[in-house]
Formats: C-alpha cells, sequence, structure tokens
C-alpha cells in the first residue's frame, strides 16, 4: 500500500503543523477562478501574497479575498512577503503592514539587492530578519546559497531559510546542486526550502531528494499553458521527492554495476 504522505510525514514550522511540502505563489495567473483552481490541484502548505499588490490595487479589489477562501479550502496557511523592498527599513515596514492586514506573523522576507538578477542582498537581509524576529515575527528569509549567510541567517533568529535554486521567474532550476547539498549538508537541523528558479516538477522532485524540506514555487505554475494541471503535477513530484529521500535513494556510480551478477555461480543456457 503506497504511504499516505499528508498523514505520516508532517512537518513543524513556527508552531504549525504542515502535511504538505509545497508552497504557491499567488502572483501572475490568468484570473482569479484558475488561481483559485490552481491552489485546489495544489493542496499547499502556504501560498504567498504580495502587500505591494493589495495595495496598489486595494484591498477590495477581490484579490485578497480569491486568496483567502482558497487557502482556506486547501488547509493553507497565508504567508504575506516583503517583494519588491530594496532595504532593510522597507522590507521592515512593509512587514508590519503585512501582519495588520493579514493577522499572521509569518512573514517571506524579500530584500532585493541587483535589479537584473533580482538577488537577495545579504546585508540588508540579515539586518531586516534580526529587526523582525525581535519583533515577534517568524521570518521565512528569501536568500541564495551562500553558505555563510545562511549561517548569519540563523544567528538573527530564523528558523527556516529559503535558498534559491536559480534567479526568480527564470525557470533554470538547481542550478548550483553542490551548494545546495552543502548546505543541506552543513545545517543539517535547520527547515531548509528552495525558492525560486524552479521551472518543472522534475525540479521540485530532485530538491526534496536532495533532503530539502520544501519547495516553494509561483511562475511555473501561474504560466504554464494549464495553470491547473501544472499544479497538480508539482504536487505529485514532491511527494515524490520526499517519498524516495525517506526510501534512500541508490548512490552513484562510476562504474557499471551488474544487477544480476553471474560470476561463480552455475546456470543453464536455455533453462526455463
Amino acid at each position: 500500500m503506497a504511504p499516505n504522505i499528508a498523514s505520516s510525514d508532517d512537518w513543524q514550522v513556527g508552531g504549525a503543523s504542515l502535511g504538505s511540502r509545497f508552497l504557491l505563489g499567488t502572483a501572475g495567473y490568468p484570473s482569479p477562478r484558475v488561481l483559485a483552481d490552481a491552489i485546489a490541484a495544489a493542496r499547499p502548505a502556504a501560498v504567498t501574497v504580495g502587500l505591494r499588490r493589495t495595495l496598489a490595487t486595494g484591498p477590495d479589489n477581490g484579490f485578497v479575498g480569491t486568496v483567502h477562501a482558497a487557502a482556506q479550502a486547501a488547509g493553507a496557511r497565508l504567508l504575506p512577503n516583503t517583494a519588491g523592498c530594496r532595504t532593510a527599513r522597507e522590507a521592515v515596514q512593509l512587514a508590519q503592514m503585512a501582519r495588520e492586514l493579514y493577522g499572521t506573523d509569518w512573514i517571506k522576507l524579500e530584500v532585493v539587492g541587483d535589479e537584473h538578477t533580482l538577488q537577495p542582498d545579504p546585508v540588508e537581509l540579515v539586518q531586516a530578519a534580526a529587526t523582525l524576529v525581535r519583533d515577534g515575527f517568524f521570518v521565512w528569509p528569501y536568500c541564495t546559497d551562500d553558505l555563510v549567510t545562511c549561517r548569519r541567517l540563523l544567528d538573527a533568529g530564523c528558523a527556516v531559510l529559503m535558498p534559491w535554486g536559480a534567479p526568480i521567474g527564470s525557470g533554470q532550476g538547481l542550478l548550483n546542486p553542490w551548494a545546495l547539498r552543502t548546505l543541506r549538508e552543513r545545517l543539517p537541523d535547520a527547515v531548509l526550502i528552495v525558492d525560486a528558479g524552479i521551472g518543472a516538477p522534475s525540479h521540485a522532485a530532485a530538491a526534496l531528494e536532495m533532503g530539502f524540506d520544501a519547495v516553494l514555487l509561483n511562475s511555473a505554475v501561474a504560466q504554464a499553458r494549464d495553470p491547473v494541471a501544472m499544479a497538480h503535477a508539482f504536487r505529485h513530484a514532491v511527494q515524490a521527492g520526499r517519498t524516495a529521500r525517506r526510501a534512500g535513494v541508490m548512490a552513484r556510480q562510476d562504474f557499471a554495476v551488474a544487477s544480476t551478477p553471474t560470476g561463480g555461480e552455475a546456470f543453464l543456457i536455455g533453462a526455463p
């Protein structure tokens, strides 16, 4: 009998028990209906929502209501983010507004330092994280795969780290598997979630097989020809990757190893 992933492999984050290891973004969908259907198909642990978008269009534009209803129906938590911020001060202010608007201490912290790659600014990111942790937030920092920066974020009080697989929206997958494996090996007790750059379900499965606790993605589903079907595909890929990790993926070899050894054993040619 296949294992029940949702019930046998729950994980704890910020005092909450989460059944899914798939987190989904909510930007760029063709319509609110497609977004709601994609969330239902994904069954994510959490859905991210950008406060800047809410403030720009107004809290009563229907988007917030759609996300709230779809997340509640899927059993997902809301994870507001500080997308678009360039300084620690700006990110802290936006996070405080998000807590008032959405009623949650969870915040996905983004502080971009480069306009071309949208790479996080490590100095401003750590500064903002430390401030928000002191203010009672449970911070989910979006960062690079740099080990030293990740350690600084852990020292600042972050219990979750969200290193990128590739630049945001690029769909390139896990560009630096060595760095990601190093993070998993050197930070064995940290909750690690690959965030950004995932373009295909196989990328998500690879991250879970590598030992990451979850993946967060947006564009790969929102920009698919059929977002709902793609959300469904990612949900199963995440489950498959996690199951493979728990089952024990075989070690790689630099040489061939016969699966059916014959040396030193008697056999009859043509025998049934």
